[in-house]
């Protein structure tokens, strides 16, 4: 298959909480990752969580975030983050996409109390 000069594809962003190695302290956490940042322009047309330990906290919620605040997905308890794959705002759906404005590394916002486990990586669809 031949490349079309200019042409742009959908690119995949992979990024990595994991409660042993980042804390679970009440904070805005980068998410690491391979992947580096997103571009400036970029937009998320979707994506998912991938949690592959459940998230555990008395009272604590996390948010995930790339141009605002809450805008992957808003503060959430840990009854919602446990195990398997759970939807993100983006659906692929114009109305739900997210245009950075400026180069970005997604990242959790954890709020209200502190985490004590939880381990996953968050997919981002974008162009």
């Amino acid at each position: 298959m031949s490349v079309i000069e200019g042409a742009k594809g959908l690119k995949v962003w992979e990024g990595f909480y994991d409660f042993a190695v980042d804390g679970g302290a009440t904070s805005t956490i980068v998410l690491r990752s391979n992947d580096g940042t997103i571009g400036s322009g970029s937009i998320i047309t979707g994506g998912y969580l991938d949690i592959t330990t459940s998230c555990a906290s008395a009272t604590g919620t996390m948010a995930f975030n790339s141009e605002g605040a809450g805008d992957l997905l808003a503060a959430t308890a840990a009854a919602g983050l446990t195990a398997g794959r759970k939807d993100i705002v983006p659906d692929a759906s114009g109305s739900t996409a997210i245009k950075l404005t400026a180069v970005r590394a997604p990242a959790v916002t954890i709020a209200t109390a502190a985490f004590t486990a939880g381990k996953l990586s968050l997919v981002l669809l974008y162009r």
